[in-house]
């Protein structure tokens, strides 16, 4: 690729970034009153967040079954609440437990 086409092709990459950065802001002047899109904008974080980390925690280990078994004990560590560290570390270690006995 030639130095025009990186030069053209990092302004249009900062161009695009800028624009979904500004344009909320330059839209929305107001307080957003709406209970609805208060709690749609609300969730989008979360829901973006785990749309892309989720699918790869399947293809992480290299085995589907380890996968499957570190993502059920962190999602029952998580539903009974622990900290983040003691969910992810509990799925480590039944990860690479689980990899061991296969």
């Amino acid at each position: 690729m030639s130095l025009t086409k990186t030069i053209l092709a990092v302004l249009l990459m900062a161009l695009v970034t800028y624009i979904t950065r500004v344009l909320p802001i330059s839209v929305f002047r107001k307080e957003i009153k709406s209970v609805y899109i208060k709690s749609f904008l609300h969730y989008v974080p979360y829901a973006v967040l785990g749309a892309l980390t989720f699918p790869d925690i399947f293809y992480s280990t290299g085995s589907l079954i380890t996968a499957l078994c570190g993502t059920g004990v962190a999602l029952i560590l998580a539903l009974k609440e622990k900290s983040l560290v003691f969910v992810a570390l509990g799925a480590i270690i039944t990860v690479a437990a689980t990899g061991l006995l296969i």
